[in-house]
């Protein structure tokens, strides 16, 4: 397997999005391998993206990671206890990313279930919280490059344009509506809501 280069993250962020699905999410986080392939994402636009971290151009500690460059992790803890893990795009000081909200579990799902606790397998990586404490993801990436290091993402075949649905993002309160969130619409490893609008 090869990571994905930082040229395939300098490109406009929702073409991204789209082209992230299928694509591994490798952790050896801890000296032991988990592995899922991502079935969710959703787009965030950087300063013109009210629910962006970023949005009017705002820039402190807690988002830094969001103007890094591309390819690099923009790791956040929110809710007071979940960490988020994004893929940041475009190019360097332009804070755009991209959320990684759900994978199919693939490998070391036994270390995924210690992890996660008594959760059925359907719920270890469904959501962008729950995936990070899977994979043992936290703010230590943040950063971070996504071709090399503990946490990477990995090429692997595309699925077919047909099985790719655009909606409405989930989990906030502004700009939701924006069409921004992708998923594999066949795949039951999605975090809940599909319906497409």
């Amino acid at each position: 397997m090869t990571a994905l280069p930082a040229a395939f993250y300098a490109r406009p962020t929702p073409s991204v999005a789209r082209r992230l699905l299928g694509h591994l999410l490798v952790s050896d986080i801890g000296g032991h391998r988990t592995v899922g392939r991502i079935v969710e994402v959703e787009a965030y636009m950087g300063a013109v993206d009210p629910a962006s971290h970023a949005f009017g151009g705002r820039r402190t500690a807690r988002c830094e990671a969001l103007y890094g460059a591309p390819g690099s992790a923009y790791v956040y803890f929110t809710y007071g206890m979940h960490w988020c893990l994004n893929a940041v795009t475009e190019r360097a000081d332009v804070p755009t990313a991209i959320l990684i909200r759900a994978l199919e579990p693939l490998d070391g799902i036994p270390l995924m279930r210690r992890r996660r606790g008594d959760v059925p397998d359907r719920a270890l990586c469904a959501g962008p919280g729950r995936l990070c404490q899977a994979l043992g993801i936290t703010g230590r990436e943040d950063g971070t490059s996504l071709q090399r290091g503990r946490l990477r993402i990995m090429r692997a075949a595309r699925p077919k344009a047909s099985r790719v649905i655009a909606g409405p993002r989930v989990g906030i309160t502004r700009a939701a509506d924006w069409p921004l969130r992708f998923f594999l619409g066949d795949s039951p490893w999605v975090s809940g809501w599909r319906k497409p609008r």
